[in-house]
């Protein structure tokens, strides 16, 4: 039986170098900010609303505004996405 021909595999060459600039553009220093004063301010929402016994932050939205104030909890959710 004869013997097969041993194949050379080229050699390895790296990839080209991918252009970091364009990446370091976008700054997210601005996340970790907003992210805690939506929390913050979701909670002090809902605790003026309890402490107040419904009379404050907005008399008008009566028990919407625990809504409120878990939507401002949510959109500080929302805006964590962004964190890298």
């Amino acid at each position: 039986m004869p013997k097969s021909r041993i194949r050379k595999k080229a050699d390895y060459t790296p990839p080209p170098a991918k252009q970091t600039t364009a990446l370091k553009l976008t700054n997210r220093a601005w996340v970790a900010p907003v992210m805690l004063g939506l929390f913050l301010i979701g909670l002090a929402w809902i605790v003026v609303f309890y402490v107040t016994d419904g009379s404050l932050p907005v008399d008008a939205l009566g028990n919407w505004n625990i809504v409120v104030g878990f939507g401002f909890i949510a959109a500080g959710f929302g805006v964590s996405t962004q964190w890298k």
